[in-house]
């Protein structure tokens, strides 16, 4: 996989690094990483080639797939509903995820998608809910979601707190 990756990431052709993803999800049955996260991938790549409708169907392959991924791929469903011009469904999604169980990862994922599109309350909530759940221990994703959130707080006007102290330290 790491190998593909660096392929294409060399060549600069998200087309055929998809397809490629596609044709080995589609006869993977076990491995180090789970379908669920090949075809996460492939959605991403599916996106860079600006291919956002065939993005939104490996996310949802993903997503009924039911395999272990780093990032809930509702988040990323949500991001590409919002770039196929379809706000209100990908708000819902959003509210979806953050009702039941997420992770940090998720949340990062989902407080830069609402930054990308100007929602930056739902953006600060997410990022501070985040970090918050990634606990005191420091981790690469809560320094993340504390850099995320820093932003979105200057841009709201909003004072220093203690997760900002949390962002100093980790420096």
């Amino acid at each position: 996989m790491d190998r593909l990756l660096e392929q294409a990431l060399l060549l600069d052709d998200h087309g055929a690094l998809a397809r490629r993803l596609d044709a080995l999800a589609q006869g993977y049955e076990s491995g180090e990483m789970s379908r669920a996260a090949i075809l996460v991938l492939a959605a991403e790549e599916w996106r860079q080639a600006g291919q956002p409708a065939t993005a939104l169907d490996r996310y949802q392959s993903a997503l009924e797939d039911g395999g272990e991924v780093p990032v809930d791929p509702r988040a990323g469903i949500a991001d590409t509903l919002f770039e196929l011009d379809r706000p209100e469904e990908a708000r819902a999604l959003i509210a979806a995820v953050g009702s039941g169980d997420w992770n940090p990862a998720t949340a990062l994922t989902v407080a830069e998608t609402l930054m990308a599109y100007g929602d930056l309350d739902a953006a600060h909530e997410w990022a501070t809910d985040g970090a918050r759940a990634c606990g005191a221990v420091g981790s690469g994703i809560r320094d993340s979601l504390l850099r995320t959130r820093y932003r979105i707080r200057v841009d709201l006007g909003l004072p220093e707190d203690d997760l900002d102290a949390l962002l100093d330290a980790s420096r």
